[in-house]
């Protein structure tokens, strides 16, 4: 149990750079989102994303929605590694 949580948790911190690259190559204008390297990662990121930004709406042409994401992210991942290091301390499971 405790080697699937901290799969899940290297998946979900991986993840957690995709969208990181994602919000930062959002300020460069000239990124176009249809080439093939950023359009996969605007395919794995932007369904995520898409939940929280129906959320928060831009506010004056910012687009918070990626801040509030991450911070959810952080705290399943910290969580998970915690949980996953309190089983192992119990024996494994």
């Amino acid at each position: 149990m405790a080697l699937i949580l901290n799969s899940l948790s290297i998946f979900i911190n991986l993840y957690l750079v995709l969208i990181i690259l994602r919000v930062l190559l959002s300020w460069f204008p000239t990124v176009d989102w249809l080439n093939p390297p950023f359009s996969i990662l605007s395919q794995l990121t932007d369904p995520y994303l898409n939940l929280f930004r129906s959320i928060i709406p831009p506010l004056g042409g910012m687009d918070f929605s990626p801040m509030l994401a991450t911070f959810l992210l952080w705290f399943v991942a910290g969580q998970l590694t915690a949980f996953s290091g309190s089983m192992v301390g119990m024996g494994g499971f």
